[in-house]
Protein backbone atom coordinates (compact mmCIF):
# COMPACT_ATOMS: atom_id res chain seq x y z
CA UNK A 1 0.00 0.00 0.00
CA UNK A 2 0.96 4.02 -0.99
CA UNK A 3 2.04 5.54 2.38
CA UNK A 4 -0.13 8.28 1.06
CA UNK A 5 -3.38 6.07 1.07
CA UNK A 6 -2.69 4.91 4.40
CA UNK A 7 -2.75 8.42 5.72
CA UNK A 8 -5.53 9.77 3.45
CA UNK A 9 -7.43 7.08 5.13
CA UNK A 10 -6.68 7.84 8.67
CA UNK A 11 -7.58 11.94 8.22
CA UNK A 12 -11.47 10.68 6.43
CA UNK A 13 -12.08 8.24 9.44
CA UNK A 14 -11.19 10.68 12.21
CA UNK A 15 -12.89 13.46 10.65
CA UNK A 16 -15.94 10.59 9.63
CA UNK A 17 -15.65 9.81 13.68
CA UNK A 18 -15.19 13.34 14.60
CA UNK A 19 -18.58 14.46 13.04
CA UNK A 20 -20.17 11.60 14.04
CA UNK A 21 -20.05 12.67 17.32
CA UNK A 22 -21.96 15.81 17.18
CA UNK A 23 -25.14 13.34 16.15
CA UNK A 24 -25.29 12.06 19.54
CA UNK A 25 -26.29 15.84 20.92
CA UNK A 26 -30.27 15.38 20.37
CA UNK A 27 -32.62 18.19 20.97
CA UNK A 28 -34.83 17.57 23.58
CA UNK A 29 -38.63 16.86 22.53
CA UNK A 30 -41.08 19.57 23.15
CA UNK A 31 -44.51 19.49 22.98
CA UNK A 32 -46.40 22.93 23.12
CA UNK A 33 -44.50 26.09 24.01
CA UNK A 34 -42.44 26.67 26.94
CA UNK A 35 -40.70 29.98 28.97
CA UNK A 36 -37.25 30.50 29.35
CA UNK A 37 -36.96 28.51 32.25
CA UNK A 38 -38.32 25.59 30.86
CA UNK A 39 -36.12 25.59 28.00
CA UNK A 40 -33.01 26.26 29.88
CA UNK A 41 -33.87 23.00 31.92
CA UNK A 42 -34.42 20.90 29.11
CA UNK A 43 -31.00 22.26 27.61
CA UNK A 44 -29.75 21.85 30.85
CA UNK A 45 -30.00 17.74 31.25
CA UNK A 46 -28.00 17.42 28.10
CA UNK A 47 -24.97 18.79 29.89
CA UNK A 48 -23.53 15.26 30.49
CA UNK A 49 -24.17 14.33 26.46
CA UNK A 50 -22.24 17.82 25.88
CA UNK A 51 -19.21 17.08 28.54
CA UNK A 52 -18.91 13.57 26.44
CA UNK A 53 -18.63 15.13 23.63
CA UNK A 54 -16.48 17.28 24.45
CA UNK A 55 -14.25 15.01 25.89
CA UNK A 56 -14.38 12.41 23.42
CA UNK A 57 -13.43 14.73 20.48
CA UNK A 58 -10.34 15.64 22.52
CA UNK A 59 -9.24 12.37 22.69
CA UNK A 60 -9.77 11.99 19.06
CA UNK A 61 -7.47 15.00 18.65
CA UNK A 62 -4.83 13.42 20.69
CA UNK A 63 -4.76 10.24 18.96
CA UNK A 64 -5.31 11.60 15.70
CA UNK A 65 -2.13 13.93 15.96
CA UNK A 66 -0.37 10.70 17.61
CA UNK A 67 -0.89 8.87 14.44
CA UNK A 68 -0.14 11.36 12.42
CA UNK A 69 3.41 11.57 14.27
CA UNK A 70 4.13 7.60 14.55
CA UNK A 71 3.00 6.94 10.47
CA UNK A 72 3.63 10.10 8.80
CA UNK A 73 6.66 11.25 10.23
CA UNK A 74 8.19 8.42 11.84
CA UNK A 75 7.41 5.72 9.37
CA UNK A 76 9.29 6.07 6.10
CA UNK A 77 6.86 3.07 4.97
CA UNK A 78 4.88 0.63 5.32
CA UNK A 79 4.48 -3.32 5.50
CA UNK A 80 1.72 -5.40 5.86
CA UNK A 81 1.67 -5.91 9.78
CA UNK A 82 1.90 -1.92 10.27
CA UNK A 83 -1.36 -1.57 7.81
CA UNK A 84 -3.02 -4.69 9.92
CA UNK A 85 -2.53 -2.82 13.36
CA UNK A 86 -3.83 0.58 11.88
CA UNK A 87 -6.48 -1.60 10.69
CA UNK A 88 -7.51 -2.77 14.52
CA UNK A 89 -6.39 0.90 15.44
CA UNK A 90 -8.70 2.56 13.30
CA UNK A 91 -11.65 -0.27 14.46
CA UNK A 92 -11.66 1.03 17.93
CA UNK A 93 -11.48 4.94 17.02
CA UNK A 94 -14.54 4.06 14.66
CA UNK A 95 -16.55 2.56 17.99
CA UNK A 96 -15.64 6.04 19.89
CA UNK A 97 -18.96 7.51 19.29
CA UNK A 98 -20.57 4.55 20.93
CA UNK A 99 -18.60 4.71 24.07
CA UNK A 100 -19.37 8.22 24.31
CA UNK A 101 -22.85 8.00 23.91
CA UNK A 102 -22.92 5.43 26.70
CA UNK A 103 -20.47 7.85 28.94
CA UNK A 104 -23.03 10.71 28.03
CA UNK A 105 -26.37 8.73 28.82
CA UNK A 106 -25.50 7.49 32.04
CA UNK A 107 -22.87 9.11 33.77
CA UNK A 108 -24.42 8.29 36.76
CA UNK A 109 -24.15 4.59 35.77
CA UNK A 110 -20.53 2.83 36.84
CA UNK A 111 -20.81 0.87 33.96
CA UNK A 112 -20.64 3.09 31.69
CA UNK A 113 -17.04 4.62 32.79
CA UNK A 114 -15.87 1.34 32.76
CA UNK A 115 -16.91 0.70 29.28
CA UNK A 116 -15.13 4.12 27.98
CA UNK A 117 -12.01 3.24 30.23
CA UNK A 118 -11.16 -0.12 28.21
CA UNK A 119 -12.28 1.25 25.22
CA UNK A 120 -9.67 4.23 26.15
CA UNK A 121 -7.37 1.41 27.17
CA UNK A 122 -7.39 -0.82 24.08
CA UNK A 123 -7.02 2.44 21.97
CA UNK A 124 -4.00 3.28 23.64
CA UNK A 125 -2.11 -0.01 23.96
CA UNK A 126 -2.92 -0.47 20.18
CA UNK A 127 -1.32 2.99 19.30
CA UNK A 128 1.95 1.90 21.75
CA UNK A 129 2.02 -1.44 19.44
CA UNK A 130 2.00 0.97 16.49
CA UNK A 131 4.54 2.70 17.57
CA UNK A 132 6.79 0.49 18.81
CA UNK A 133 6.57 -1.61 15.60
CA UNK A 134 7.24 1.81 13.94
CA UNK A 135 10.50 2.42 15.99
CA UNK A 136 11.77 -1.37 16.44
CA UNK A 137 10.93 -2.72 13.63
CA UNK A 138 13.63 -4.05 10.93
CA UNK A 139 11.20 -3.98 8.09
CA UNK A 140 10.35 -0.45 8.80
CA UNK A 141 12.37 2.54 8.07
CA UNK A 142 12.40 5.63 10.23
CA UNK A 143 14.82 8.72 11.12
CA UNK A 144 17.00 9.08 13.94
CA UNK A 145 14.91 9.10 16.87
CA UNK A 146 16.51 10.27 20.48
CA UNK A 147 16.01 7.98 23.31
CA UNK A 148 14.32 11.31 24.83
CA UNK A 149 12.12 11.69 21.93
CA UNK A 150 11.22 8.49 22.69
CA UNK A 151 10.93 8.30 26.18
CA UNK A 152 8.38 11.36 25.46
CA UNK A 153 6.44 9.68 23.22
CA UNK A 154 5.99 6.28 25.85
CA UNK A 155 4.36 9.01 28.07
CA UNK A 156 1.96 11.07 26.28
CA UNK A 157 1.22 7.05 24.56
CA UNK A 158 0.51 5.33 27.52
CA UNK A 159 -0.59 8.41 29.68
CA UNK A 160 -4.87 8.10 29.08
CA UNK A 161 -4.05 4.53 29.70
CA UNK A 162 -3.14 4.53 32.90
CA UNK A 163 -5.16 7.70 33.66
CA UNK A 164 -7.98 4.97 32.65
CA UNK A 165 -6.61 2.21 34.53
CA UNK A 166 -7.47 4.35 37.86
CA UNK A 167 -10.57 5.82 36.58
CA UNK A 168 -12.44 2.14 36.50
CA UNK A 169 -12.08 1.34 40.03
CA UNK A 170 -12.58 4.81 41.54
CA UNK A 171 -15.53 5.08 39.71
CA UNK A 172 -17.28 2.88 42.61
CA UNK A 173 -16.62 5.39 44.65
CA UNK A 174 -16.85 8.98 42.96
CA UNK A 175 -17.82 9.11 38.66
CA UNK A 176 -16.90 12.74 39.26
CA UNK A 177 -13.18 12.11 40.37
CA UNK A 178 -13.24 9.20 37.02
CA UNK A 179 -14.47 12.04 34.40
CA UNK A 180 -12.23 14.47 36.08
CA UNK A 181 -8.87 11.90 35.63
CA UNK A 182 -9.92 11.28 31.82
CA UNK A 183 -10.25 15.64 31.71
CA UNK A 184 -6.93 15.29 33.08
CA UNK A 185 -5.45 12.86 30.77
CA UNK A 186 -6.62 14.77 27.79
CA UNK A 187 -5.36 17.98 29.05
CA UNK A 188 -1.66 16.04 29.94
CA UNK A 189 -1.51 15.08 26.35
CA UNK A 190 -2.37 18.91 24.78
CA UNK A 191 -0.10 20.47 26.93
CA UNK A 192 3.33 21.26 25.68
CA UNK A 193 4.75 21.20 28.69
CA UNK A 194 3.47 17.63 30.44
CA UNK A 195 6.90 16.08 29.11
CA UNK A 196 9.04 18.08 30.78
CA UNK A 197 6.93 18.15 33.58
CA UNK A 198 7.76 14.65 33.66
CA UNK A 199 11.29 14.77 33.24
CA UNK A 200 11.42 17.06 36.03
CA UNK A 201 9.47 14.71 38.59
CA UNK A 202 11.73 11.44 36.78
CA UNK A 203 15.06 14.12 37.83
CA UNK A 204 13.82 14.94 41.58
CA UNK A 205 13.63 10.90 42.23
CA UNK A 206 16.89 10.07 40.27
CA UNK A 207 18.35 12.96 42.40
CA UNK A 208 16.71 11.65 46.08
CA UNK A 209 18.44 8.31 45.12
CA UNK A 210 21.90 9.24 44.36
Amino acid sequence: MNHARLDQLSDGIFAIVMTVLVFQIELPTIWGPMDNLELWQEIEKLFPVFLSYALSFALLFTYWRAHHFFISIYAKNVDSMLININALFFMLISLIPFSASVLGQFSKNELSVIIFGIHIILIGLTLYWMRKYVIYSPHIQNPEISKHEIRGSTVRTLAPVIFAIVAIPLSFFSIKLSLILFTLAVIFNLSSYSTQLFENILNVFHKEEN
